[in-house]
């Protein structure tokens, strides 16, 4: 059944019918699951937003990994990011922590987005003559390959009056809309925040900033507890080829393929996130060892037994032996073989 929601068409089929049946149904679970595994979130939430931190930023061509991320913040020092990625990093990691803390009082209007923007450039000396405007200067979305391409992926609006015009629109229709589902308004408002690009640079990063913000105003809450960001890149040419293959029927385009996406992503980071949660609960059965070594490996993936055993002074034959049980908890994996094996977090 075709559909009309903002400008755009979209096919009200089973499946989508199907993932908003799912995700919400876990959503309305989420109050028990979260009151019982309290302790446990704590540590997935950190996780998540590191991992969360390093995706957003590495999908636009940042080379910080999740472990370098992680080492920066710990001890966040503004005098010593005099590298793009650093300052790209810390002003995600202030950002995303600035909606997980204030959400609620975070409304969807142009001041605010601004205002976020501004945080999320704010160490980068380079976006300092445009952070918390609109652009002044037409751009489009590029996708960036990992050997340092770009690729123009669709143009986007035109700076001044048509940026203007459609963002003031877009906020006006999101804040009206009382008909659509949630998750619906949700992912509209990123795609055409993302058709718009409003901002001279740091487009795709506010967008899955926003993403955030609208799911947790939207109840979602379980959203800072596993990273939307690392789903997205680790499907990268999907993402970006649902984007493309709606916009290319611009204006008035079917959005089906780009909803459905977002949705999947959704659904699939639910999954993990139980699986998570699982694996916490076997966790808190492990001994004082067995912990370590787990730690170890989530920040150190790819370690090998020798460099385990190193870094916490444990005999290797020791960690080889706690390896293996741990492998058959399903609490890691491992990869390769002989001198070559390294290890993991499922």
């Amino acid at each position: 059944m075709e559909n009309k929601v903002y400008d755009f068409k979209l096919d009200i089929n089973w499946e989508l019918i199907h993932l908003i049946n799912e995700i919400d149904r876990f959503d309305s679970q989420w109050t028990v699951i979260e009151r019982r595994e309290y302790q446990s979130l704590k540590q997935l939430k950190s996780i998540a937003t590191v991992r969360s931190v390093g995706a957003s930023n590495r999908i636009e061509g940042n080379k910080m990994s999740d472990e370098e991320i992680d080492v920066l913040l710990q001890k966040i020092d503004i005098t010593t990011l005099t590298d793009r990625d650093s300052q790209e990093v810390v002003g995600y990691f202030n950002t995303l922590d600035m909606i997980a803390e204030s959400f609620e009082n975070i409304a969807i209007t142009e001041s605010n987005i601004k205002s976020l923007h501004n945080t999320l450039m704010k160490y980068s000396a380079k976006d300092e003559w445009h952070k918390g405007n609109y652009k002044a200067h037409n751009n489009a979305v590029e996708a960036t390959f990992s050997d340092g391409t770009r690729q123009i992926i669709f143009q986007t609006a035109e700076a001044g009056f048509a940026t203007d015009d459609a963002m003031l629109r877009l906020i006006d229709w999101y804040n009206a809309e009382t008909e659509a589902p949630s998750l619906i308004k949700s992912a509209v408002f990123v795609y055409e925040f993302l058709s718009i690009h409003p901002f001279q640079d740091g487009n795709g990063r506010l967008s899955r900033l926003l993403s955030t913000l609208l799911l947790l105003r939207n109840g979602y809450k379980w959203i800072q507890y596993v990273s939307f960001e690392h789903e997205i890149e680790s499907r990268k040419a999907e993402y970006y080829q649902a984007l493309r293959s709606c916009q290319a029927g611009r204006p008035n385009e079917d959005v089906t393929v780009w909803i459905l996406f977002f949705l999947n992503a959704l659904r699939n980071i639910q999954s993990q996130l139980m699986i998570k949660l699982e694996q916490s609960g076997s966790v808190s059965q492990l001994s004082p060892k067995e912990k370590s070594i787990l730690a170890i490996i989530e920040h150190y993936s790819g370690i090998k037994s020798g460099e385990i055993a190193e870094k916490l002074s444990i005999p290797n034959p020791t960690v080889k032996r706690i390896l293996s049980d741990l492998q058959t908890k399903g609490l890691i994996e491992k990869q390769g073989n002989g001198r070559g094996t390294s290890y993991s977090v499922k």
